[in-house]
């Protein structure tokens, strides 16, 4: 691989509090090093169509704890086209950039994977509140969604409490139970229904009925959006209880907000990696953090076996709620 003097940064996909500290490490470092960096603008789309912005440390200036992404997003269509893929290659080549540095999930790890094999080195930072990238222990924004999630069940037990109701409260993941797991465990909930573990309603109403009965007047039950509609589940414990249900959905206040500590920390690590991997001659890789700590590893890690889900979690979660 040529030596990298260049290189810009994109974020794609669905957006992550920390994108934006991961873009100010991954500009910074690359300053630090002598590296001219580039912000690409919405995605690969900005990519195509050559959005592109010379970065100073200056453009990244009090963006460390903003959610969002300053550089923006969107899907693109164009590029999952063999057509989109060669302009997007030809695009970097034109403006006289070596490599490129792809913030987002699995969809956009894909899109990167087809500008590595037209020989553009690439880096991967994981980004996505669903954590649901093999490979890696965290996904920069997850840990920020599931305390988000935390905070609005507490307001919603203010209400269910007063009005002696049981609420589903509906969150993000369609294929993943990991944020309603984790909230669900941190909220104290009463049982947790994810897409990995079939739904017991019989097992779910018992619990309801035996809390009821040893004079508990409310009860929050999470339910990922993956397993079910939150409404037809509520529908049919009120029929099996008798109980008075309400449903919340959070939707994507879940994606928005300050990042925690924990992504902003762990997203200045992966942007810093990722510059290094890119120096040491690397592509074709993604940041992971394993054991504590930021490595890299192949890019086609993430499209490995599915990360497992932590049915031990599961398990305690439903032995403390009993």
């Amino acid at each position: 691989m040529r030596e990298v003097r260049s290189l810009a940064v994109l974020t794609s996909g669905g957006d992550a509090p920390g994108m934006n500290a991961a873009i100010r490490a991954v500009v910074r470092k690359g300053i630090y090093h002598g590296l001219k960096v580039f912000g690409i603008e919405r995605g690969y789309e900005g990519l195509i169509h050559g959005m592109f912005r010379e970065m100073n440390l200056g453009s990244v200036a009090d963006i460390v704890h903003r959610g969002g992404t300053m550089l923006m997003t969107a899907r693109s269509q164009e590029m999952r086209t063999p057509e989109g893929q060669r302009k997007a290659a030809e695009q970097l080549g034109v403006d006289g950039i070596d490599a490129l540095v792809v913030i987002g999930g699995d969809g956009s790890f894909r899109g990167a994977q087809t500008l590595s094999l037209q020989g553009v080195p690439i880096i991967g930072i994981p980004a996505t509140i669903d954590n649901d990238i093999p490979g890696t222990d965290l996904t920069i924004g997850f840990d920020t969604a599931v305390n988000t999630v935390i905070e609005s069940v507490s307001k919603i037990r203010d209400t269910a409490t007063s009005h002696e109701r049981t609420f589903l409260v509906e969150v993000m993941g369609r294929e993943s139970g990991s944020i309603a797991l984790q909230a669900g465990l941190a909220c104290g909930a009463e049982s947790i229904i994810v897409p990995e573990i079939e739904v017991d309603l019989d097992e779910v109403s018992s619990k309801l009925v035996r809390g009821h009965q040893r004079g508990k007047n409310h009860s929050i039950i999470i339910v990922a959006e993956g397993a079910g509609s939150a409404y037809k589940i509520g529908e049919e414990l009120q029929l099996r209880t008798g109980f008075d249900t309400r449903v919340t959905i959070l939707g994507h206040i879940q994606r928005g907000g300050n990042p925690s500590a924990l992504d902003v920390v762990t997203a200045s690590e992966m942007g810093a990696k990722a510059v290094d991997l890119l120096r040491a001659g690397k592509s074709d890789q993604m940041t992971a953090r394993v054991n504590q700590e930021v490595i890299g590893l192949p890019l086609e890690v993430a499209y490995g076996p599915r990360k497992p889900f932590n049915l031990a979690l599961y398990n305690l979660a439903n032995q403390l709620a009993i």
